[in-house]
């Protein structure tokens, strides 16, 4: 870190407010970051942080406001003059091109790309050296994990000289293994003077890897605090505004029965390559069952494969004894399974985003209406109902769902396939992009299901979740079983080994 950096805030946002109609997203923000730190951004979903953030990367404008960078006052009307001014933001979703090798991404964009491809390499390698970064300046982007795509990334704006970084759910699909190392080459880049701007929502986190917290709410700045003089319970007050608890139940349920039970299912890609090979486990009632993966493990296919959207190449799903592959909804009913499925693809496959709550739920319902008109009084009672119960923000049941926050959205389709009243519900995510406090409403609604016997298949992406709601937890790796282990009873990093292919011994894949 230069001398001149040292007295000077990497970052200073004095009275910043953005608006979008009558919507106000920032109001009057006031927020500072050094250099040499790192800062977490907290706050529920609506609460503005990805807005403020989108303001300091190019892609919005303040109505209001100022953003000093290194003590000089700047306009930032770009992402190109963001990274001219040492901004670099690391999206969620990465902006890599699959068919290029690590080298030509890093370099896309730039005037440099023109070097020749030892000398690029050679800058590649000084400068992850230098943060601890390790990546193979040849390898394809579509051969790479998520960790070393993600690492790219980092090295695309440190390549463009960025000091001042900002990450978006930087850790949302790694496992623990690879958390600690992004977060160790976090800490090397703190120590080279880098101010580092992390959006999370997992608290633990940020507890573990920040400086300082600055908590957002309903678009105003509520408080900025020291992390060691803080902890998960008051960052959680200060984001809701009230007392929240963060004690995820686990009911224990005595009587249990296998209600599905998957026999060696497999099912294959379009390209001929296996999306799940021999995947065998049993589906208990009053259980949820946790599925822990790397992103593209076969979740997906998993789930779709039992819900009968996927065409299934081998294997089968039994119930009552009966294959129910291949079967209609209605033949699998009249088996006596009534299934819910929370798909990944909220708007793509669960809801019809044109609609509103009122016509989405009357789509679960509308066998249940006999003649020729439909009576949307039942539905309408469920939309007000589910709106109350679940605190769905929409101006009314009305409205189109593709006008509400995906939050919103996970709840209008949770909720609609809840009162269906399932005994069996397959979820994918269910609280993906949700605060927390709208993730306990869910984690309690699917307790309550277990308690009513319903048989749950949890796919998860954050293992403290998955190990606190599941009783049992499978873990796959490219689409096979690594292992099925009891919840109480594991830990984080078994997890974890298991997820990058590490099969433990003594598992029970069968209980």
């Amino acid at each position: 870190m230069s001398k001149s950096n040292e007295t000077k805030y990497a970052i200073e946002l004095k009275g910043i407010t953005k608006t979008f109609g009558s919507v106000v997203a920032n109001n009057n923000i006031n927020l500072t970051i050094k250099y040499g730190e790192i800062l977490a951004l907290l706050g529920e979903n609506g609460s503005g942080k990805t807005t403020l953030m989108n303001m300091l990367s190019g892609i919005y404008y303040p109505d209001n406001g100022t953003i000093s960078v290194a003590g000089e006052e700047v306009a930032i009307s770009s992402p190109t003059e963001a990274i001219d001014f040492g901004i670099g933001m690391i999206h969620q979703h990465f902006k890599l091109v699959e068919v290029l090798n690590a080298m030509d991404n890093i370099v896309l964009g730039t005037k440099e790309k023109y070097l020749k491809p030892k000398a690029l390499k050679e800058k590649i390698q000084n400068i992850s050296s230098k943060f601890g970064l390790e990546v193979e300046p040849e390898k394809k982007i579509y051969n790479m994990s998520v960790s070393e795509k993600q690492t790219v990334e980092i090295l695309k704006v440190l390549y463009r000289g960025a000091q001042i970084l900002i990450l978006d759910e930087p850790t949302a699909v790694l496992t623990p293994q690879e958390i600690e190392k992004l977060f160790a080459i976090l800490r090397k880049m703190k120590e080279q003077g880098s101010a580092i701007i992390i959006i999370t929502h997992k608290l633990n986190e940020v507890m573990a890897i920040s400086d300082r917290v600055s908590i957002l709410r309903k678009g105003e700045l509520i408080d900025t605090v020291v992390t060691k003089e803080t902890n998960e319970k008051q960052l959680t007050e200060l984001m809701v505004g009230r007392t929240v608890s963060l004690k995820i139940e686990r009911p224990e349920i005595e009587k249990k029965h296998t209600v599905l039970k998957a026999v060696d299912l497999s099912v294959m890609n379009d390209d001929g390559t296996y999306a799940l090979r021999n995947v065998n486990f049993k589906l208990k009632s009053g259980e949820i069952l946790g599925v822990a993966g790397i992103a593209g493990s076969g979740q997906k296919e998993l789930c779709e494969s039992i819900a009968g959207l996927m065409k299934v190449k081998e294997g089968a799903v039994l119930c009552n004894k009966e294959n129910i592959i291949g079967k209609t909804p209605d033949e699998i009913i009249n088996l006596g399974i009534s299934m819910s499925f929370v798909p990944e693809d909220r708007l793509g496959m669960g809801l019809v985003g044109s609609m509103g709550m009122v016509e989405n739920m009357m789509l679960k319902s509308y066998k249940n209406n006999k003649g020729f008109f439909i009576d949307k009084k039942p539905s309408r009672k469920l939309s007000e109902e589910l709106k109350k119960k679940l605190e769905i923000v929409t101006p009314n049941v009305d409205t189109p769902v593709r006008m509400m926050s995906g939050g919103n959205v996970q709840k209008v389709l949770l909720g609609r396939e809840i009162e269906s009243n399932p005994n069996v519900l397959i979820t994918a995510y269910p609280v993906r992009g949700l605060d927390i406090n709208s993730s306990y409403v869910i984690y309690d609604l699917l307790n309550e299901q277990k308690k009513k016997g319903v048989a749950i298949l949890f796919i998860g992406e954050d293992l403290d979740v998955l190990l606190e709601l599941s009783d049992r937890i499978m873990v796959l790796c490219h689409g096979e079983v690594k292992g099925i282990v009891d919840a109480k009873s594991t830990s984080k990093e078994e997890i974890g080994l298991m997820m990058t292919g590490k099969s433990m011994e003594g598992v029970d894949q069968d209980e």
